[in-house]
């Protein structure tokens, strides 16, 4: 079986990480921009400047023959303190970028939300308060109204699953002793905000299709002892089924629940909430894949895998509790690197679920440097996606439906909490994390790499 004729080959970034102007044209703080950054890491004031440099940066995707470009529409330009006057030069700016893919025969895939909830919100409760679900869904009505008769391919909120479980990370977590309770009710909130904007999108958007965007992978026991096998599924049911289960099915995943129940954290559920959520019908299933976790059971003498980030070891009391996996390698940043486990992720979601799915980000960060000719010579991003492509390809033969593959990033941006010198971009970005410098853009051998890959319809092995 070979990749749909009208497979989306593109790429992704996200608002706050690449455009810079955080101040500019009306626009709002939002979390990110009042945040305490992480030591000798670039603020997101300037970040790559796609703000002022898009009309060059999407020309640049034309030429690697982007089919799809994959975005995030910053809230805090629509509506600068989340929610009240709308921003109408921040909605000419995006009916100009959408414009501008659209000259160029790129399909615009635009996310809803991606980690830059406005500061303004966040003062008056954050997610936590239900006023916040009420604010996003008038957001997402007013996207839609816009952008609507350009725009067909929706996401809704970005990796919610890493917000909840990793919020120390990308910068969500609340301190105090109700934190863990705090967090899953802020992601009940979310759930309820997510499943009107679908239900909207469908009522408003001829031919549109709406999805999540989770970050999902296999979770592997470290061993064959039942015991570590129950503590994969009840990982496996906390981070991956929870987000999916409620998205497709409107419904709580039953081992996730029992876990917050026993923990003590279960959210509170109105009656009228079920009735949203069940309304709700995602058309496909995007997700964000970078690797797989291992797991052994709690109390186990094999030694714990430190919880850095998002992706690396985690662990939940008497439950389960991340594990370095000894058959993989690891990316220059300690990230495990599985292409394999690609491939048994995209199976086991799609037969699950039985949704087309839409890969939204995979790729590779890494220090990538111009060398005395003036390129950057970036093999170790191709082989990591070339790994990838083949195994997505080998889930395409598996019966697997792929809408597309968008991996991170079409250029250089600042990374939640590594800066600009973790670089994940076909299109190296001339900045460091202490000095702006002149911005200026050049393609890397994987740019040109991809390029061949689009033109051929994927990679022959």
């Amino acid at each position: 079986m070979s990749l749909r004729n009208d497979f989306l080959w593109g790429a992704s970034t996200s608002a706050y990480q690449v455009e810079g102007a955080s101040a500019e044209d009306g626009k709002g703080p939002s979390v990110q921009d009042v945040k305490t950054l992480v030591q000798g890491t670039a603020d997101f004031t300037v970040s790559s400047d796609h703000y002022h440099r898009f009309d060059e940066d999407i020309a640049l995707m034309a030429k690697m023959g982007l089919k799809a470009y994959r975005f995030s529409i910053a809230w805090t330009r629509i509506y600068p303190k989340g929610d009240g006057p709308v921003n109408e030069k921040g909605l000419r700016h995006y009916s100009q970028v959408i414009d501008t893919c659209l000259l160029h025969g790129i399909t615009p895939i635009v996310t809803i939300y991606h980690f830059d909830l406005p500061a303004a919100l966040l003062d008056a409760g954050g997610w936590k308060n239900r006023a916040t679900a009420d604010a996003y869904v008038r957001y997402a009505q007013t996207l839609f109204q816009r952008f609507g008769d350009r725009v067909k391919y929706w996401l809704t909120i970005n990796e919610q699953n890493m917000m909840t479980l990793c919020g120390n990370a990308v910068g969500t977590l609340e301190e105090g002793e109700d934190a863990c309770r705090t967090l899953y009710q802020q992601n009940h909130h979310m759930f309820l905000a997510q499943a009107r904007a679908m239900s909207l999108c469908h009522a408003m958007v001829q031919d549109a299709h709406i999805g999540p965007a989770p970050n999902i992978c296999s979770i592997y026991p470290r061993t064959c002892a039942p015991e570590d096998i129950l503590a994969a599924q009840d990982f496996e049911a906390l981070r991956n089924w929870l987000y999916l289960d409620m998205t497709v099915h409107g419904e709580y995943n039953p081992i996730a629940w029992n876990i917050l129940r026993k923990k003590g954290i279960e959210p509170v559920i109105l009656p009228e909430d079920r009735e949203v959520l069940k309304a709700a019908k995602p058309d496909f299933i995007a997700l964000n894949y970078y690797n797989t976790i291992t797991v052994q059971a709690p109390g186990s003498n094999a030694k714990q895998e430190n919880a850095a980030d998002q992706q690396t070891g985690t662990t939940e009391t008497g439950f389960y509790e991340g594990i370095r996996n000894p058959y993989l390698g690891r990316t220059r940043f300690g990230w495990e690197i599985d292409p394999v486990g690609f491939r048994t992720t995209l199976r086991e979601v799609y037969e699950r679920y039985r949704l087309p799915l839409l890969i939204t980000e995979n790729g590779l960060g890494d220090e990538d440097a111009v060398d005395e000719n003036g390129e950057i010579d970036d093999e170790n991003r191709i082989a990591y996606l070339s790994d990838h492509i083949v195994q997505m390809q080998r889930a395409v033969e598996d019966g697997v439906d792929v809408l597309g593959y968008c991996p991170w990033s079409a250029l250089d941006l600042v990374s939640t909490h590594e800066g600009i010198r973790k670089r994940y971009g076909f299109i190296y970005v001339n900045r460091t994390d202490e000095e702006v410098l002149d911005l200026r853009r050049i393609p890397k051998k994987s740019f040109y790499w991809y390029r061949d890959v689009i033109r051929s319809g994927g990679i022959r092995k």
